[in-house]
């Protein structure tokens, strides 16, 4: 039976081919085993007992099992079935370096401990490289090997305890946004599973930290300036901050800053009256006075002309308009929120941006997250938008394939929600069938070199666990974004600490190489020298 994180029960799994020593080895870790008892309640094996089966509950109520196995195919089976806590390898029963690599794969959490014969350093820099937790050379002595099991025991569980206070704090998010009892929520498949959130859809932990930042900011009067990619979904962020507020039942109005010519961009926000110009043939009220009382959204703000900049900067200080070739000024209460793709900061130092119009807006700043840091979305984006527009179109798709779903996973999607959106559509559109298949796709999202270069990229996993911020966040006038390396240095180093060192385990959750870790950081190195 499966042990899961919650059993107050360790499994210690030895994998050695020869008789002898697997004896021997194991006599020892029983030895161990029983050290760790409380002996009213021991529950020592009897000696005549295989050891494939030796169990004994230590003082904090914790049962410690030794299982053995010969073979790698026979680990593999008992991993499935105990997920052990430490794992002890005979580098030769598991055919060297390749079956550490697929032990740590595996069993990601397990410390494993490999066991060799030869003594060559080599051979234990190469079982450290693959993932091992050490590494002993056989015949390995009692009080080396019990204290090692013992560290290995200690540090097991020290991850452990981080691990379960991630997922308390998982559920401390959802709950904060959804706090009614999910007992009361129906049942949902995997296929099904999501988190919707006015507008928004994911339970990713990118997406969670960014529900409970709008709903730390939603309630205030105060600008918020909102940053992403194109395609990220800011406005549907602008819509859940203004539906969040206390202003949800006053108007919402967007002005897109990049879409409208600078020449009427300033009667479409301030308004005009008739005859102000030609073809002014009725007064216009502008969209700061149409959002009274409630949002007024200006999207891609990075884009607006120089001389109208001024004029905003003037209506938030006073918080009155004019309209063209009018004399009154009146006066309108909006809260305001804008967004850009762009790096606000650079726009300032390069002086397309005005400074003092930025630190006036740039009160309450939130980042949206691309779609390629949040990939366990994916599938839920997808089946939500396949079975919108397969009621749209009248189509009979119902599901994707495993081949296309793992073309949708392994994209890196420069276009983000919009750009999945429009994949699935067309998809839908131009083929018939029950599930889409992978050949269906864009012929872009099914390259090899995509592929790969989605895998390689090596940032979602640390950046989900950190939590998304604002990458411009506490940036100071003319200091641009840092270089490239230096943020993948950040990240991989970051990931590396998270794991005590373990440079297999950080690549694990990068989604690359550990021999890209090792190459980089010789790399950085020599930078440095």
């Amino acid at each position: 039976m499966q042990h899961t994180e919650h059993e107050l029960s360790h499994s210690i799994l030895l994998i050695e081919g020869d008789e002898a020593q697997q004896c021997a080895i194991g006599t020892l870790i029983n030895d161990f085993i029983s050290r760790q008892s409380n002996p009213a309640k021991s529950l020592a094996a009897n000696p005549a007992k295989s050891l494939t089966a030796i169990s004994v509950e230590n003082s904090a109520n914790q049962t410690i099992i030794l299982d053995v196995v010969c073979n790698l195919e026979e680990a593999h089976q008992q991993i499935a079935a105990t997920g052990p806590a430490i794992i002890l390898a005979d580098m030769e029963s598991v055919c060297g370096i390749q079956g550490v690599e697929a032990l740590t794969s595996v069993a990601p959490h397990a410390k494993l401990i490999s066991l060799s014969g030869l003594g060559a350093l080599s051979s234990a820099i190469d079982a450290m490289r693959a993932g091992a937790w050490d590494f002993l050379i056989k015949p390995v002595g009692k009080s080396t090997l019990q204290k090692r099991i013992g560290e290995a025991l200690a540090s097991y569980q020290k991850d452990l305890k981080r691990r379960l206070k991630a997922k308390q704090k998982k559920v401390a998010l959802l709950e904060s946004i959804h706090p009614a009892s999910s007992a009361t929520k129906p049942a949902k498949t995997e296929k099904t599973s999501e988190l919707a959130f006015e507008g928004f859809c994911g339970r990713s932990a990118a997406m969670l930290e960014l529900y409970q930042q709008i709903d730390r900011v939603a309630p205030s009067a105060a600008p918020v300036f909102i940053t992403g990619e194109s395609g990220t979904g800011k406005d549907v962020c602008a819509e859940a901050l203004h539906a969040r507020s206390g202003r949800g039942d006053r108007p919402f109005v967007a002005l897109n800053c990049s879409a409208i010519p600078k020449d009427l961009m300033e009667s479409e926000l301030f308004g005009h009256c008739k005859g102000a110009f030609t073809g002014a043939v009725a007064d216009h009220p502008g969209a700061a006075e149409q959002a009274d009382g409630g949002t007024l959204f200006l999207d891609e703000i990075g884009d607006m002309d120089m001389a109208l900049q001024a004029k905003l900067l003037r209506f938030l200080q006073t918080g009155t308009v004019r309209r063209i070739g009018d004399v009154q000024m009146r006066s309108v209460n909006v809260r305001i929120i804008c967004a850009t793709h762009r790096d606000p900061y650079k726009a300032v130092a390069d002086r397309r941006f005005r400074e003092d119009l930025f630190y006036r807006l740039h009160v309450l700043p939130i980042f949206v997250p691309p779609l390629r840091v949040r990939k366990e979305d994916v599938l839920v984006l997808a089946n939500r938008f396949l079975e919108s527009y397969v009621r749209e179109e009248g189509r009979a798709f119902t599901t994707f394939s495993s081949q296309s779903e793992a073309c949708l996973k392994h994209y890196h999607w420069p276009g983000n929600v919009r750009e999945l959106q429009n994949v699935v559509r067309h998809t839908i559109v131009m083929n018939d069938g029950q599930a889409v298949e992978a050949h269906m796709l864009p012929d872009s999202m099914r390259s090899s070199s995509v592929a790969a270069e989605a895998l390689d990229a090596g940032i979602k996993s640390t950046i989900a666990e950190a939590g998304v911020k604002d990458p411009f966040e506490g940036r100071s006038k003319g200091h641009d974004c840092l270089p490239f390396w230096q943020q993948e240095q950040s990240i991989i180093e970051a990931a590396v600490t998270r794991y005590d060192g373990n440079i297999s385990r950080a690549a694990a959750a990068l989604e690359i190489s550990p021999s890209t870790i090792y190459r980089k950081r010789q790399s950085w190195l020599s930078q440095s020298v």
